[in-house]
């Protein structure tokens, strides 16, 4: 199937209840602004708790929400399955990102196979037009049962 004729298997209701079943530790971090086939938009709701001395979003919590795009925009299109994991990450930070701004992920799948699947993601500081960080991540899919 093409990207434009795959549908979206999991809403953005539907990933938000499974957030908050699978990872309730960190799933009010996180909103999720929209998802299309093979796409996803995530936001990283910026607290104290993830700032850097100095006033500035910390790489970790950067990554986290990269990270949460594309486990999120492969479970839109495949279905809840918990145990898919990130294999390699990659990210360059460009620009220093606003504090008092929410964070935007804009998460687009290059590749969905079988068993990998590859994101790429945008990250945004709300209100901004040039992004703050990129970054490519792969994940492993579990066999299907």
């Amino acid at each position: 199937m093409t990207k434009e004729t795959r549908p979206v298997v999991m809403d953005a209701q539907a990933l938000k209840a499974f957030l908050v079943e699978v990872f309730p530790q960190v799933h009010e971090d996180f909103g999720i602004d929209e998802v299309a086939p093979m796409e996803i938009t995530v936001r990283l709701k910026t607290a104290e708790r993830h700032l850097r001395p100095g006033g500035t979003v910390s790489g970790p919590s950067m990554f986290g929400l990269a990270d949460v795009a594309v486990y999120l925009g492969i479970l839109s299109m495949i279905g809840p399955k918990a145990l898919t994991v990130t294999t390699n990450c990659s990210i360059d930070f460009m620009r220093k990102p606003v504090a008092s701004a929410d964070l935007i992920g804009k998460c687009k799948l290059l590749k969905l196979g079988r068993a990998l699947a590859v994101g790429d993601v945008l990250l945004y500081s709300e209100g901004m037009d040039a992004p703050v960080a990129r970054a490519t991540l792969t994940y492993s899919i579990p066999p299907r049962d």
